[in-house]
């Protein structure tokens, strides 16, 4: 059942109260019962739809497509995604093009995600890339909230400058918080923070001249050090990459490359690795990242 609710939704206590700029909010709920995962309810406010949710690979897996019909966020826009995957559901969550943030006046522009899977639930979150233009000012929070027997897996990509005009982030500001949680215990915290030409784009212990960077995590499973190497394998020659396994979890993956393509691919290949000991399934690309 699907339902349009007027009331904004509050995510990590925060209101989302309608302003000039757009304020949208979702809030989904996946359940499964007699085995087939659906979207029981989504409750919207403002530019945030379920497109279409699919089953590509029968109906234990519910695959939801998230749009954003403005397609970009603009200084002092406020979106804001709260996913709940209830007992025994397996939900994938992507986009059907890449997140736009544009530059801003002086605004900042923000995103809250909030995710949470319930006991022996799976969520998969691979959002498309997010371009962040020059002079764009970008907050962006992620937080995972998994029960003991929970699977999770997902993925962050960012671009920094639209590579197709040959821009750089020169000035601007982009900022990220990342938080996985196992039964309320902080498994990960991560929080980034980069100025336009910040020199941590240029260090060898930054960025090093890439522009583009990939985040990859997995939690609820231990991976053996076969499976590591495998993933420590997966790069192209060109890219940096870098595999942390902890002791608790989650498995983290880093990728920094020269173009989305290119981190994407690597981030796929080695999503195709961790997928089937996991999830029990094997890995297929979602069919609206090749239209």
């Amino acid at each position: 059942m699907s339902s349009i609710a007027a009331r904004p939704v509050v995510i990590m206590g925060r209101p989302y109260a309608q302003r000039r700029s757009w304020r949208a909010s979702i809030r989904m709920q996946v359940d499964a019962p007699a085995g087939r995962s659906r979207l029981r309810d989504c409750e919207h406010s403002g530019p945030l739809r379920i497109q279409k949710v699919l089953y590509p690979q029968g109906e234990r897996l519910a695959q939801l497509l998230l749009l954003h019909p403005p397609g970009g966020i603009a200084g002092g826009d406020q979106l804001a995604v709260e996913l709940s995957v209830e007992e025994n559901a397996h939900a994938l969550l992507t986009t059907p093009g890449a997140g736009k943030w544009y530059k801003s006046g002086g605004d900042v522009a923000r995103q809250d995600v909030a995710l949470k899977v319930a006991a022996g639930a799976a969520l998969e979150w691979f959002p498309q890339e997010a371009i962040v233009f020059d002079e764009a000012v970008a907050e962006q929070t992620l937080t995972i909230d998994c029960t003991a027997d929970a699977r999770c897996c997902g993925w962050d990509i960012v671009v920094l400058g639209r590579q197709a005009r040959n821009e750089r982030f020169m000035a601007g500001r982009w900022s990220q918080h990342i938080e996985i949680r196992r039964d309320g215990r902080l498994l990960w915290l991560e929080r980034s923070r980069i100025q336009g030409d910040d020199e941590l784009l240029k260090s060898v212990v930054g960025w090093n001249r890439h522009h583009v960077s990939g985040l990859l995590w997995a939690t609820g499973f231990t991976p053996d050090e076969a499976l590591i190497d495998q993933c420590r394998s997966s790069g192209e020659a060109d890219v940096i990459l870098g595999v942390t396994a902890l002791p608790d979890g989650p498995l983290l993956v880093r990728v920094l490359g020269s173009s989305a393509e290119q981190v994407r691919e690597v981030l796929s290949r080695i999503w195709t690795l961790l997928r089937p000991p996991l999830l029990g399934i094997a890995a297929q690309l979602p069919r609206i990242w090749s239209t």
